[in-house]
């Protein structure tokens, strides 16, 4: 199912997952739609550190004492969590989500076009299947470089969001220039793997130029790349000095991430030549220097 956006696809699905007397059990990092979708259900929620399996085991073990028992039980995380570029474990939520029957919902718009097989998203990745995995949400607007949001899974899944998910069903559809343009670049990914190939060898390129400069990059496993800077002055500080040298990237600070955690956000493409990335770690260089980060 397409939707106008990532954004409401979660907002418009996830609340009409649960309801009372159900739990949503969410990793403590999860992309602000879901807090969000989850804020819009009448259910109870549990948090478990980010990508912590053995506290989502707890939370999970706490949740079966739960009287009376839980009637749905649904785990939301991010694929790719979009601050810091690092992995859900999803292998292991899905194990311990079986065990207890609860369903699996990630939302993989940062995954998309860059993990798993040509492109196909971390569930791919993992080679996880739909039984372990119950939903997909993706977004047109990342690698895709489109606009629209969709969510997949089993024909039960797609029957229930089609009566209940209300930013589909009281929403307009995509236009038809955007729908032609989606499934444009879905023919590219599936006909020309060299793009994801190329996004990760220019993430490599980069990320180690700015590891052998002293930089930071936090926890990142994706061509989501953050360089952190701790106080918030400081990232935006550096976001500036590097706009000034052309390199365009925004700077993240409290409320979106505590307050010591302020960092730049650079995300890779595919498009990126070595040449532009050489530029853009010289102005990272310079920057850092200046601002007594390297």
């Amino acid at each position: 199912m397409t939707y106008q956006t990532g954004f409401m696809a979660n907002q418009g699905l996830i609340p009409q997952l649960c309801g009372r007397g159900d739990l949503f059990v969410s990793d403590e990092l999860n992309h602000g739609s879901i807090i969000d979708g989850v804020r819009l259900s009448h259910a109870d929620r549990a948090i478990f550190k980010h990508k912590d399996a053995e506290d989502f085991a707890r939370v999970m073990k706490e949740a079966e004492k739960h009287k009376p028992s839980y009637e749905h039980i649904w785990i939301l995380t991010d694929g790719v969590f979009s601050m810091d570029g690092d992995l859900a474990p999803l292998p292991e939520i899905a194990k311990i989500a079986k065990e207890y029957g609860a369903g699996v919902y990630v939302d993989d718009a940062h995954g998309e076009g860059v993990l798993g097989e040509g492109g196909r998203g971390i569930v791919n990745h993992f080679n996880l299947s739909r039984d372990e995995v119950h939903v997909e949400m993706g977004t047109f607007s990342k690698a895709f470089g489109v606009i629209g949001g969709h969510i997949s899974g089993g024909e039960d899944l797609r029957n229930f969001a089609y009566n209940k998910s209300r930013t589909w069903l009281l929403s307009g559809a995509m236009s038809p220039g955007v729908a032609a343009a989606c499934i444009a670049a879905i023919d590219v990914l599936e006909s020309e793997p060299r793009h994801v190939r190329k996004v990760w060898e220019n993430r490599e390129y980069f990320i180690k130029a700015l590891k052998d400069l002293g930089f930071d990059t936090g926890n990142s496993e994706t061509p989501i790349v953050p360089v952190m800077c701790g106080e918030s002055k400081k990232a935006k500080d550096l976001a500036n000095f590097i706009w000034k040298r052309g390199i365009f990237s925004l700077p993240i600070v409290y409320p979106m991430v505590s307050r010591d955690k302020a960092r730049i956000r650079t995300q890779l493409s595919a498009k990126h030549t070595n040449e532009q990335l050489d530029k853009a770690v010289e102005a990272f260089e310079e920057g850092g220097k200046k601002l007594g980060l390297i």
